[in-house]
């Protein structure tokens, strides 16, 4: 599987020794899925524990039907994806199809123009999805191609399969880290290709927005504008980062020019990790995990 010959490449695997496929209808399947990557982890339901992590770059496609295709011989080529005795599957999307509403004011028969508000909705291609927050007072309605969501369906037709947008999770993973460090920061996902930025107040969601990235200082720019604009000062203001960015690198010590009460997020607390993922940094695969949290 480590070959760009078929569209793909794994760049990270992590496996607990006591991974057992007979446990399967016991494990809980995350599925991540962007246009250029896809992130897996299994969770031992009995003990939440992970014992599965992956992480795929995808190729550049032209289509969904292509990056479906593509999508097709990595399950195909995995030891166990296209297994179909899952306790329960969940699937993440990302992109940039969503909206978040307060839940007082959802009508489900008005998802489509809450996902008009933010984003271009094709209703030839595209499924409306929607979410209710577990720990926030909102629904996220999000689209997702139509192949994809049926492809995915059909794979797991024993399995409860659940769909979710990667803003969800990270906005519960947030609050859920908000609760246990007791404070309201401002929160940074940093992402392959976007920022994600989220603050807290009172322990509820304030903010959320993503933001596309093309050079390293589209980063501080978006930061600052978001700080601006909520009356937070970068020099008082604490904040929270996660994602594919190390602790010791040239980025990080650029973002610490700006913003100087900067620190890393931990790793979850209501999983567990076996000693093999030391190797992976803390504050990595946030939103993967944080999938977790949204049942």
């Amino acid at each position: 599987m480590n070959t760009t010959a078929e569209g793909y490449k794994l760049i990270k695997k992590i496996k607990d020794a006591k991974f057992e496929v007979e446990n399967l209808h016991q494990y809980n399947l995350l599925l991540q899925v962007g246009v250029r990557d896809l992130q897996i982890a299994v969770i031992d339901s009995s003990n939440n524990k992970v014992m599965l992590l992956e992480d795929y770059v995808i190729a550049n496609t032209k289509t969904y039907r292509e990056l479906k295709d593509l999508l097709s011989h990595l399950f195909e080529d995995h030891h166990v994806l296209m297994a179909g005795f899952w306790k329960t599957v969940r699937v993440s999307v990302k992109n940039n199809k969503f909206s978040l509403v307060p839940s007082s004011l959802f009508v489900k028969e008005a998802s489509e123009d809450y996902l008009r508000l933010n984003s271009k909705f094709d209703a030839s291609s595209e499924e409306i999805l929607y979410y209710k927050h577990i720990k926030s007072d909102a629904i996220c309605v999000f689209a997702m191609n139509k192949l994809l969501v049926e492809w995915i369906k059909s794979l797991y037709p024993n399995a409860e399969v659940q769909f979710i947008h990667q803003s969800s999770a990270l906005i519960e993973g947030a609050i859920n880290f908000a609760k246990v460090n007791k404070k309201d920061s401002m929160y940074l996902y940093i992402d392959r290709f976007k920022l994600h930025i989220m603050t807290l107040r009172n322990g509820q969601l304030e903010y959320y927005n993503q933001f596309a990235i093309k050079q390293f200082n589209d980063y501080i720019r978006y930061i600052m504008l978001v700080m601006k604009g909520l009356n937070k000062s970068q020099k008082t203001s604490d904040v929270v980062m996660w994602g594919y960015i190390g602790k010791q690198s040239p980025h990080y010590n650029e973002f610490y020019r700006f913003i100087k009460n900067i620190s890393f997020g931990d790793r979850p607390d209501y999983l567990r990790f076996g000693f093999v993922f030391d190797e992976v940094q803390e504050h990595h695969f946030f939103d993967l995990y944080s999938m977790h949290l949204c049942s």
